[in-house]
């Protein structure tokens, strides 16, 4: 047995979600290793879909133009019954929202992401393991099994668990992961088409029967590269093999995911396009394909614990509207900035346990959700359209009420606590001379963002000056010594929002960064009340909204309730 030195954060499963952790735990400044059982990236286009909240999250991390680069636009979805166009229904979005709905191969994904964390100097280690951990009160020992068949023991401070839907980590934990599984079967094939079809735009087309139930169904979702798509469509007889999801507490095998067993030729797939494509084509190109089977299943907790469970792992559930991978992808980005603080003496363990709270909820909405469209469509959603749409587009994740999200203040519809922090544009400064997106401004930044918002340079001094005096004691460090300290700006970062009415030079005499909104947009999206203050979290989520008279205040609760003791922060 081979011993290693212990590590921050162990991050089992170097998929989309785990990656995800795993860059975000680096930005922060927090040593991981991140482990991975497969040898290399699977080449397959499983999740494709980009969801614009996702870009928003990239976009802080700075990768957001690395992707959009390597992706594809979604515009929007042709629907088909019987061979008739039903709708055409296009993916539009507000004009305050900075990104569209994208489409990229999981694979490519991946290796963006891979090559970012590495980047932040964490390499994938391919081919390790984990077989077995326990945990007490000070850690997390793991024993992993690496690429040459030595078995090593690994001491960490937390485990993450992101490796799907069979997750070692959730078994070894015996969570509950309750659920059921859905009798079809379904192929997967990349292929090309060489209709005529709108590009950007999803298909599906399927078979009404006399009784007014669906027996045929085909989906196409656009790739990068010309007439490329992922398609989708019923298994047929002859490579049917019909599972069922036995599973318990301990996690019996699940019924979902690829079946490696059956790979459909091209003719299959041909087949299936010959009955239901609304134009005559010929595929060509398969670059791969599979079976799979869908379960929908989620955990009864996120964590036990020093261990935790996010994407897969946690929740699985049918792929409309391509909310899982996203949804795992949150689930990190939560979690990461919270071990963040925890590792770096800057808050108290007692933080953790808000993960659960504020993921949970979320997990079982979307678990809810996607079984319902998959069941009877998307387009039998009571909500209306545009309401569907900002969902589909994770734009309204919040945790409004959760244990983080402090006290309304403002007009009700307006941004609260717990609310993702709109983008807005317009925002100028003393030197640039274009406008700016407040996410240019948060871009890079890890730690909580503090806004104020008023039309008077002194109550911006005077606001600026109580965040710098709450804000101190995170700023301070942990004890764990120069190396753990979190890297420059990871506690508060204030920064100044002058009104519309406000002189073009009031940010001139400003100690903090200024910016002027010149363009009224901050001020239309987030409706202050008066002169109003606003913290942002490392996430995208407003964590308090407070009047300026009353900065310092809001400030330390906010900070007390990130701290094991108030009085610490006090």
């Amino acid at each position: 047995m081979a011993y290693t030195r212990a590590t921050d954060v162990l991050v089992v499963g170097a998929g989309p979600v785990g990656l995800s952790a795993a860059a975000d735990l680096r930005r922060h400044g927090v040593r991981c290793r991140l482990v991975d059982r497969l040898p290399a990236r699977l080449p397959y286009a499983k999740a494709v879909g980009i969801q614009p909240r996702t870009l928003e999250i990239w976009d802080r991390m700075g990768l957001a133009r690395t992707v959009l680069e390597a992706a594809t636009p979604l515009r929007g979805q042709l629907l088909y019954v019987n061979g008739r166009e039903q709708a055409r229904i296009d993916l539009k979005l507000p004009p305050e929202v900075p990104y569209g709905f994208a489409a990229l191969p999981q694979y490519e994904t991946e290796r963006l992401l891979e090559e970012y964390v590495a980047d932040l100097g964490t390499v994938v280690e391919r081919g390790t393991e984990l077989l077995s951990f326990t945990q007490d009160q000070d850690g997390v020992t793991a024993r992993l099994r690496t690429a040459s068949g030595v078995d090593e023991e690994l001491r960490a401070r937390y485990l993450v668990g992101c490796d799907g839907a069979h997750s070692i980590v959730r078994k070894g934990l015996g969570i509950s992961y309750k659920g059921a599984a859905f009798p079809e079967e379904y192929m997967l094939g990349d292929v090309e088409a060489d209709w005529d079809l709108p590009q950007g735009y999803a298909v599906r087309s399927s078979h009404r029967a006399e009784d007014g139930s669906t027996d045929d169904v085909l989906v196409c979702i656009p790739l990068p590269g010309t007439g490329r798509y992922r398609m989708t469509m019923l298994v047929p007889p002859e490579l049917s093999k019909q599972a069922t999801a036995r599973g318990s507490a301990q996690g019996v095998r699940v019924a979902h995911g690829l079946d490696g067993d059956r790979v459909p030729e091209l003719s299959h797939i041909q087949a299936v396009v010959d009955r239901l494509a609304p134009r005559a084509t010929t595929l060509s190109r398969m670059r791969w394909s599979s079976v799979f089977r869908i379960s929908h299943r989620i955990v009864d907790r996120y964590a036990d614990g020093r261990v935790f469970v996010a994407g897969d792992a946690a929740h699985i559930h049918p792929p409309t509207g391509a909310q899982g991978m996203n949804t795992g992808i949150q689930d990190a980005c939560n979690l990461a900035w919270k071990l963040a603080l925890v590792v770096q003496g800057e808050a108290g363990p007692t933080l953790l346990a808000s993960y659960d709270a504020e993921r949970r909820p979320i997990g079982e909405e979307v678990v809810g959700r996607t079984v319902r469209h998959a069941r009877h469509g998307i387009e039998a959603d009571p909500d209306d359209p545009q309401t569907v749409m900002l969902r589909e587009a994770q734009l309204l994740v919040g945790y409004r009420g959760g244990p983080l999200a402090g006290s309304p203040h403002g007009p009700p519809d307006a941004p609260q606590p717990g609310d993702r922090a709109p983008d807005c544009a317009g925002l100028t400064g003393p030197v640039a001379a274009y406008p700016l997106r407040l996410l240019d401004i948060l871009r890079g930044r890890t730690g909580h963002v503090v806004l104020l918002y008023a039309a008077d340079a002194a109550d911006l001094a005077e606001a600026a000056d109580a965040s710098g005096a709450a804000g101190a004691p995170l700023m301070a460090g942990s004890s764990l010594g120069a190396h753990h300290r979190p890297p420059p700006g990871t506690g508060l970062q204030t920064i100044a929002v002058l009104a519309r009415e406000a002189a073009p030079t009031a940010t001139d005499t400003l100690a903090i960064p200024g910016y002027r909104d010149a363009a009224g947009e901050f001020s239309r999206l987030y409706r202050p009340d008066g002169p109003t203050g606003f913290v942002i979290r490392p996430d995208g989520h407003l964590s308090a909204r407070f009047p300026l008279s009353g900065t310092a205040a809001a400030l330390s609760d906010y900070l007390a309730a990130l701290s094991a003791s108030a009085r610490t922060l006090r």
